[in-house]
């Protein structure tokens, strides 16, 4: 009995020890603890290291696909947009400066020559009007050109008008004037002018230009009676020549 009741006074004042440690210096019996967790994980990389690295490797994976995510949404500003303006007829200076206002970029993609159109207005546009896209997305216009479009003259010369005309209106060009000059041959083109200066085939004109041919106007009938007339006379005259 005295060997037990010595025990459990032993043991008695080790616990109240300890516990009096423990009210007195909690810091310190936490301190105490974390070198045991501690050497729980590594005991447990050391018993299972493929499952640590793959536990690892998960958890490095979820963490750049989280950091991705929110660098994701700064970089493209996640939940803002811009709604895109009708540009439509509009002139071009006119469409750039309602663009820069609501925070987008005007870029000229293409000119298409019209003449019923003011030169420099838009005709189209891409997004299309009332579409929402990003803050400072660039906006493509299409305007009517702002100079004429410039063709080369064809050969028209040494062709009937009829011909010379479809091949000039094939081309392009819808201004054509005719001026009739002396020629023995009706109808035939002899020159082609522009500006009153005559041109040649190959020749850099604008479609909007005024063309002007000379065709041959051909012999007349009254040119041709009296022609004849008098070759009608010259041969009387030397008829009776010849007889006297």
């Amino acid at each position: 009995m005295r060997k037990f009741a010595s025990k459990f006074s032993s043991l008695r004042r080790k616990f109240l020890c300890a516990h009096t440690l423990q009210d007195e210096n909690p810091l310190q019996v936490e301190e105490t603890q974390k070198p045991n967790t501690l050497r729980r994980s590594m005991s447990f990389m050391k018993r299972h290291p493929i499952l640590f690295n793959f536990l690892l490797i998960i958890l490095v994976g979820f963490s750049v696909i989280w950091m991705a995510l929110i660098g994701l949404d700064v970089w493209t500003d996640h939940g803002a947009y811009e709604v895109v303006p009708d540009m439509k007829g509009l002139s071009y200076n006119q469409a750039v400066k309602a663009l820069e206002s609501v925070g987008l970029k005007p870029e000229l993609s293409d000119s298409i020559y019209d003449m019923t159109t003011a030169p420099g207005t838009v005709l189209e546009q891409s997004p299309r009007a009332r579409t929402k896209v990003k803050p400072h997305r660039t906006v493509y216009l299409t305007v009517t050109a702002f100079s004429p479009k410039m063709i080369l003259l064809p050969a028209v010369t040494d062709m009937s008008l009829r011909q010379a005309r479809s091949t000039l209106e094939g081309a392009g060009i819808r201004n054509i004037r005719e001026v009739l000059v002396p020629s023995e041959y009706k109808d035939l083109v002899l020159g082609v002018k522009f500006n009153g200066v005559s041109v040649q085939p190959g020749a850099r004109v604008p479609t909007s230009a005024t063309i002007t041919i000379e065709v041959g106007e051909g012999l007349s009938l009254d040119v041709d009676s009296v022609d004849t007339l008098e070759a009608i006379e010259s041969d009387r005259e030397a008829s009776v020549l010849n007889l006297e």
